[in-house]
């Protein structure tokens, strides 16, 4: 087999990169490919839309929150979002694996790996799972970057065929090749250095793994309760879910009206939760909080607002002060009515 390296330092680098080059590679067209091909999750109102998995990101999101807020807020641009965002992952990986225009696409790779980890570097029940896909993949995004591809790709073949595009200074910076830049040895130590600075901040910031209290919001359900209003024969309130594992629901199976010694007035179980009408919960994102088969169920970033009709006998000898929540688990959130 003819050996058509040219025993650059770079020729080498894009060789020593292929692991990463076809893992990471798959790593993102395994996104379209199970999303799309093995199974339709970009289909609204079904069991698994990406975009509601998307709304999970809303609640602890760093920088990009009104981004996502939006986007859950308006079903057909949240649509072709997610629509657009699998169909460049596809691309991205594909390219990547294939070594084409390896530079663009590690580019690609860096940006997708920055919204992951921005939007859910904050979940993971048991690991940091979605914070260490993203920085990891921000570091093999820049590598790539650096490397371009060399022996088994397809930037390498169009280069050994001498294609006229490849002696283009654009394809330098786009496809692979000698890095088109002179000092680049600064610029790889900046780049590696803000990366690191990155991933500290962030380890920190989303669970304060750098110093402090170590913390995952992804372990236990949070409920916040806001925005009560209250008349003779009706209390209603929002409830936000901001914490706690994205593959399951908080299951609610008790609401309490208390008044101010604590002593409940009114109560909803969760067998009278399981039938509670629809027409009393109004939803705000994707996340839908709906009746289960024994509970309420509140999906990880699901905000709705709730009315529950008071019972006009038992207002009238008691002032209710508090609403107090009971999930499965045990786990309870009070709220004082003002």
């Amino acid at each position: 087999m003819k050996n058509n390296m040219t025993n650059q330092p770079f020729d080498v680098a894009g060789l020593y990169t292929l692991p990463i080059r076809l893992v990471i590679g798959w790593t993102y067209f395994s996104a379209f490919w199970r999303r799309l091909i093995l199974e339709n999750k970009l289909i609204p109102d079904e069991a698994g839309y990406i975009g509601e998995k998307f709304n999970h990101f809303l609640p602890n999101a760093l920088g990009i929150k009104p981004i996502i807020e939006y986007l859950v807020t308006h079903p057909d641009a949240l649509q072709t979002s997610m629509i657009s965002f699998t169909v460049i992952e596809g691309i991205v990986g594909l390219f990547i694996i294939f070594g084409l225009f390896t530079r663009l696409m590690a580019l690609g790779v860096f940006g997708l790996a920055m919204g992951i980890l921005l939007g859910s570097g904050w979940i993971g029940t048991t690991c940091l799972d979605e914070w260490q896909i993203g920085v990891l993949g921000i570091a093999c995004g820049f590598t790539l970057f650096l490397t371009g591809s060399s022996s088994y790709s397809l930037d390498q073949y169009f280069n050994n065929k001498q294609y006229g595009f490849t002696q283009k200074k654009w394809f330098k910076w786009l496809g692979s090749g000698q890095f088109p830049m002179l000092n680049y040895k600064y610029f790889v130590l900046l780049g590696s250095l803000l990366i690191f600075g990155l991933t500290l901040f962030t380890n920190q910031y989303f669970h304060g793994g750098v110093f402090g209290t170590l913390h995952n919001k992804s372990v236990k359900p949070k409920i916040e309760i806001s925005n009560i209003e209250m008349n003779q024969s009706q209390i209603k309130f929002e409830i936000y879910r901001t914490e706690g594992a994205d593959v399951y629901g908080s299951f609610l199976i008790g609401i309490d009206l208390l008044n101010e010694k604590g002593k409940v007035i009114q109560s909803l179980n969760g067998a009278e939760l399981s039938k509670f009408p629809k027409v009393n919960i109004h939803n705000h994102y994707v996340a839908k909080v709906k009746p289960g088969k024994h509970s309420l169920i509140i999906p990880l970033g699901a905000k709705a607002d709730l009315s529950l009709d008071i019972k006009e006998a038992l207002i009238q000898n008691e002032k209710i002060s508090i609403i107090k929540l009971t999930d499965i688990s045990g786990a309870e959130w009070t709220a004082k009515i003002e």
